[in-house]
């Protein structure tokens, strides 16, 4: 089978899981893409937006709470920029008659333990706070459980940290995010506003084949946690951002690959009992298995879901790979299973080109020396030299685990600093004999040996 036939075969695979799902979880319309570096856009779109306006890859849908990773994402530009500490508490910058000691950290994961919504029956009125209101009322919310106790989802909190975007920054939640994540990236399609091209939400009868259309509702002063549209090719863009911002924003004009690996790094599982699925700084992280992690947010409103992920690591996932699944059903949850379905059979049936090893530069005559396998706790380890950085893996490690990756310490000889992998943070230090040759290192303060060693020094070659 020919590269071009087997893409064609993924592409179908696609679109048929696109279409089962439409009919089968009976949604209105639904539109999927799949953005990834190495091909061109894939997007489905089934069935019909429910107004006079015709279906295809234009059709906005409420994105609902995919809208919290952009506000995550304006928090950590804010502290990139000096602007603000993630463990500082929110009085430093808003004035709050409540919760003003509860941290940008804690609200970002969802550990802050302030109650789900803004004070009042919210989803009773459809009528959401002003910002003046909901700040006015914040002594009324509740913290319904201690600071870091466990995982408890909060539109209030994500509320909040929009609007201390909006100070620190001299604007409007949505005037920032337009200037400085939706304008960079070119996510044109992407505001707060439905525009003239939105599909209908519906609300699908249980036990008929009746749809309801829902509401069109403003969030208000919550529109940081939930109120954008959007198209699935912009989100497909967005997920590949999320999961591989080097590749989608090479420039870091948006936010630094460190930084998005930080808000990648779990704080909680949402789970205590299953862990299925965990929270970083804004973002939902779902494992996959075979060392893969989806990294993104599910969205609901009124009529709408969404997924939207993008897939790291594992055999075969190309660079920048990201997915969105929007429906016009409220109810419909395959729409938010789907995304990683999609993932998965992406890699399966249309895995990353392989690019030949070539060889490469030698290792400079500093390093190559210490360079084989060593032993250190016990254990055997392997150092190597690969890509222009010095490696080191454990001698029984699985083919699929990263290598701790070392740089040097400018000014320091013989010191490294691990910046990836195991005991990343870490120092390592060499020793030298009179001749020069590395004859015992220092990593994270063990010794480490050419030869297995207890710890008092007994060498087992002697």
């Amino acid at each position: 089978m020919t590269l071009a036939v087997g893409r064609t075969v993924a592409a179908g695979r696609l679109e048929r899981m696109v279409r089962q799902v439409q009919a089968q979880a009976r949604v209105p319309a639904i539109s999927a893409a799949l953005y990834r570096a190495d091909r061109p856009m894939w997007s489905c779109t089934v069935g019909g937006t429910g107004n006079d306006t015709a279906l295809d890859e234009q059709t906005r849908f409420r994105i609902g709470s995919v809208t919290k990773t952009f506000t995550a994402v304006l928090v950590m530009q804010c502290r990139d920029d000096g602007l603000l500490d993630l463990d500082d508490p929110l009085s430093r910058h808003l004035d709050l008659p409540a919760h003003g000691e509860l941290t940008v950290r804690r609200l970002l994961s969802h550990t802050a333990g302030l109650q789900r919504e803004p004070y009042g029956d919210v989803w009773d009125t459809l009528r959401a706070p002003d910002v003046d209101r909901l700040i006015a009322e914040l002594g009324r919310a509740e913290r319904v459980l201690p600071v870091g106790r466990r995982y408890h989802y909060s539109n209030l909190g994500m509320a909040l940290l929009g609007h201390l975007v909006a100070e620190v920054r001299g604007g409007t939640w949505a005037e920032v995010l337009t200037e400085r994540v939706l304008t960079p990236l070119g996510l044109t399609a992407t505001s707060v506003d439905p525009g003239p091209r939105a599909a209908t939400g519906f609300l699908v009868d249980a036990y008929s084949d009746e749809a309801h259309p829902e509401p069109p509702t403003d969030f208000g002063a919550v529109g940081p946690a939930a109120q954008l549209w959007s198209t699935a090719t912009d989100m497909a863009r967005w997920a590949a951002f999320l999961a591989d911002p080097a590749a989608m924003d090479a420039a870091g004009r948006v936010l630094t690959p460190a930084t998005l690996d930080e808000m990648r790094w779990p704080v909680t599982v949402t789970d205590e009992t299953v862990w299925a699925g965990g929270f970083g700084l804004g973002l939902i992280l779902v494992p996959q298995g075979e060392r893969v992690v989806h990294v993104g947010h599910d969205g609901a409103m009124p009529g709408f879901l969404a997924g939207v992920y993008g897939r790291r690591g594992g055999e075969g996932t190309p660079a920048a790979l990201g997915v969105a699944v929007l429906g016009s059903s409220g109810t419909a949850a395959e729409v938010l299973e789907l995304p990683h379905r999609l993932l998965a059979t992406a890699v399966e049936h249309d895995p990353a080109d392989i690019d030949p090893w070539r060889p490469g530069e030698p290792a400079p005559p500093e390093v190559r020396g210490l360079l084989g396998r060593w032993w250190g706790e016990g254990f055997e380890y392997v150092f190597s030299w690969h890509d222009g950085t010095l490696r080191a893996r454990g001698a029984g490690d699985p083919p699929g685990k990263p290598p701790a990756v070392f740089a040097p310490v400018p000014q320091r000889p013989d010191v490294f600093r691990t910046v990836s992998g195991r005991e990343a943070g870490e120092l390592l230090r060499l020793t030298r004999d009179s001749a020069g040759v590395v004859v015992r290192m220092h990593w994270a303060t063990y010794r480490f040996t050419r030869g297995q060693e207890t710890f008092e020094g007994f060498d087992f070659r002697s």
